[in-house]
């Protein structure tokens, strides 16, 4: 039988990659239980060994963007306990109404972290980069093209699901002089969002969707759907349907993937996003079926490795005054790097993910609906 350290090294090399190479993307083990872990570990290994400095890689962006492209995750062998993960994924709903506030464990990290890497901003989520030379007029066009999407008016009222620090509900307050509703489950981003939003026609409230009440001209969601899950997606659009009117228009912002998933990936469930799980474009559009009437699908996928780029860049930038400000070391350091790079790679490859905005109506648009690029 072959040894662990053999098939491990081997599997790489069909990606182009080299234990202990000399290439930016090659690997540099220094623990020889590596090869072990990650074999019987697979994805949570693999970035359990990197945090705890078992592993390093000069440019971890390109070692995924190589792992991704030639499929290795499919190659290696989960042990019992991701194979549990999968069974009680198929039988509970780790998204109910229980579960849903512990996402916000994420987005209480801490505002000063996110300051110095969202930017001025604060947008979290896809930038739009068409015509923009940096991060924060990328995410202002993000917040502008999702609102001509809406067709939004000034004394309209828009409904932000998953409002986050609030920087599209000021955007829309501002520019477009809409009456904004943002809704989080974040105590931490309601805090910070409420004081970027002062004097301006904006209420932020710390509430599950499922909870939310009222009837709204436009609704918004952006980032959000990832934390719904499969098993309630249907559930979260027909409430989409019951909060917007019926010459209302809802625009939606989320990753898809290719094909429906059994679980999300074991460390990013553990470390980065807890019961998080994404649906697939068959999936999403299925539970609008009878619901809401799709008017038109965009897909941004490659703006996302440009985003989190320059969020790790300023992440590297800032990370000396993020270190002293909280309770962040070297170990934070280690998966906060691997979580960034990881998911820049995921969007540069483009095989699994993609990033879509849709815009949905309850009955139809009047007219032929006119789309915004």
């Amino acid at each position: 039988m072959e040894s662990a350290e053999k098939l491990i090294t081997d599997l790489l090399a069909e990606a182009g990659i080299t234990v202990n190479g000399n290439k930016p993307y090659d690997i540099q083990v220094h623990n020889p239980n590596f090869f072990k872990r990650v074999l019987s570990g697979a994805s949570l290994g693999l970035g359990e060994s990197y945090v705890e400095g078992w592993w390093d890689c000069k440019a971890l962006d390109k070692f995924f963007d190589k792992v991704f492209r030639a499929r290795l995750e499919l190659r290696v062998k989960s042990d019992k306990r991701l194979l549990l993960k999968l069974i009680a994924a198929k039988v509970v709903n780790l998204q109910n109404p229980m579960r849903a506030f512990q996402i916000a464990k994420h987005y209480n990290t801490g505002n000063f972290l996110y300051e110095k890497m969202l930017g001025k901003s604060m947008a979290y989520s896809c930038a739009y980069w068409k015509k923009a030379k940096n991060l924060d007029q990328a995410q202002e066009d993000k917040y502008d093209l999702l609102c001509r999407k809406l067709h939004l008016k000034p004394g309209m009222t828009l409904l932000d699901i998953g409002c986050g620090w609030g920087g599209l509900a000021r955007h829309a307050a501002k520019k477009y002089k809409a009456k904004v509703t943002g809704v989080t489950v974040s105590e931490e981003q309601a805090k910070l969002a409420r004081e970027l939003c002062k004097g301006l026609p904006v209420e932020i409230k710390v509430q599950d969707y499922r909870d939310i009440k009222g009837q709204y001209d436009r609704v918004v969601s952006v980032g959000m759907a990832e934390h719904v899950g499969p098993k309630n997606m249907r559930t979260y659009m027909k409430k989409i349907a019951s909060l917007l009117k019926d010459d209302g228009i809802f625009a939606y912002h989320s990753f898809v993937c290719r094909e429906p998933v059994p679980i999300s990936d074991p460390w990013y469930n553990k470390y980065i996003f807890p019961n998080g799980h994404l649906s697939s474009m068959g999936q999403l559009l299925t539970a609008t079926d009878g619901i809401l009437r799709s008017e038109d699908w965009h897909n941004l996928g490659d703006d996302y490795d440009k985003t989190v780029m320059a969020w790790h860049k300023n992440f590297i930038k800032h990370w000396p005054e993020i270190k002293k400000s909280g309770d962040y070391d070297e170990r934070f350091f280690r998966m906060w790097e691997y979580y960034l790079l990881s998911a820049a790679a995921i969007f540069r490859c483009r095989q699994n993910h993609q990033l879509m905005q849709g815009v949905l109506t309850k009955y139809g648009f009047p007219g032929e609906y006119e789309t915004a690029r």
